[in-house]
């Protein structure tokens, strides 16, 4: 064996090796469970949904309540997911059946896990409603996989592929406001499948337009406001899935490099 592929090989093992072994430290990865204050958002049931989840009606809104997304089985491990499904969306209209809690988030630290069952699939988190993780197989610019859209590269390296199952774990800090105006943009820190690979990245907009999410008709996105929104997630009329989701509240008085 040729010596520089065999200390290759040694090299990528000890780096898997130390993703685990923090993933498992960190609390997560694919498989996380709740951290201590925790709150489950996503658990593969239509009741769950039902309790927590609404349309978000925004400019290109076409779907009714109640949420057509489907519960679908989990391919992978068994059980139940949450499936991107609402024809209304076909043919890429994001904004047309979106989904988003009813509840609102300041600052929070979220795990969400996804799966795409075809290549090409589209599907996208918006943390606050408004800036968008993306999640799109097969992309690796900046609009693509785990990128904070058209704002980082994307990490492509770190994504499992279609058909597996993937994670995000996310701190969220919110955008800070004195007498009305923004004195602190927003920034997020992120790990992908237990790799770190956004730390303390600001966001400058809301990208996308009116239909993309809140604020993004507003001064073309650069027009943030100063109010909680929920998580939304994207359907694109792509079978993208979703389970083991949950959030924490938190109060971030400084930037968080680390969970």
């Amino acid at each position: 064996m040729n010596r520089l592929y065999f200390l290759s090989l040694i090299s990528l093992s000890l780096f898997t090796a130390t993703v685990v072994a923090e993933a498992a430290e960190k609390q997560i990865g694919v498989g996380a469970k709740p951290i201590d204050g925790a709150e489950m958002i996503i658990d593969g049931s239509r009741e769950m949904l039902d309790q927590k989840w609404q349309y978000w009606e925004g400019p290109r809104f076409a779907s009714a309540m109640p949420i057509k997304w489907k519960i679908v089985d989990d391919p992978v491990d068994g059980g139940t997911s949450l499936m991107t499904d609402d024809r209304a969306a076909d043919g890429g209209k994001y904004g047309a059946a979106d989904i988003v809690t009813k509840k609102p988030y300041r600052d929070f630290r979220l795990h969400i896990e996804f799966l795409i069952m075809k290549p090409g699939g589209n599907s996208g988190v918006y943390l606050q409603n408004r800036f968008e993780i993306q999640v799109l197989d097969g992309d690796k610019t900046k609009h693509g996989m785990a990128a904070v859209i058209n704002e980082t590269e994307s990490p492509y390296h770190a994504y499992n592929g279609v058909g597996k199952w993937n994670a995000y774990d996310i701190t969220f800090r919110a955008a800070r406001f004195e007498d009305g105006k923004m004195i602190e943009k927003p920034m997020v820190t992120m790990y992908f499948n237990g790799e770190k690979v956004h730390t303390n990245q600001v966001i400058n907009k809301v990208w996308g337009g009116p239909n993309s999410g809140v604020d993004g008709g507003n001064d073309g996105g650069r027009g943030i406001t100063d109010t909680p929104q929920g998580l939304k997630l994207q359907c694109e009329g792509h079978d993208v899935r979703y389970r083991n989701t949950w959030i924490k509240e938190l109060n971030l008085e400084q930037a968080s490099t680390d969970f």
